[in-house]
């Protein structure tokens, strides 16, 4: 059974991916350009660089649109922040505001488009 949590404007700034999760208790989501729904996770990996040991990327949950409740894909971004620790990398991508998360999916969307063609 899930409830309301009320939003906390303590825990961060909503403007950005990692402050909107931090003060909702939740992922953003959002409505790509194809009408799909989205949920969006903030991941971390090695890169195998010494310069910049550590990359952050989106991951973009797509939800089904009809039937039972469930996943139907998913789209990852390239790095998009690096850091010297895991920490440091995730703040980084974090700090990116909601409109350009969003532009990140548009572009992804589209590159899937123009693949499948």
């Amino acid at each position: 059974m899930s409830r309301f949590l009320p939003p906390d404007p303590s825990q961060g700034d909503e403007r950005t991916i990692g402050g909107y999760a931090a003060v909702h208790a939740r992922p953003a989501a959002f409505e790509g350009k194809d009408g799909a729904s989205y949920s969006v996770e903030l991941l971390v990996d090695a890169t195998g660089e010494a310069a910049r040991p550590f990359g952050a990327f989106l991951l973009f949950v797509q939800w089904k649109r009809y039937g039972a409740q469930g996943v139907d894909g998913h789209l990852e971004s390239e790095f998009l922040a690096w850091g010297s620790t895991r920490a440091e990398a995730l703040a980084a991508v974090g700090a990116m505001e909601l409109p350009a998360v969003q532009g990140v999916l548009d572009a992804l969307i589209q590159r899937r488009r123009e693949a499948a063609r």
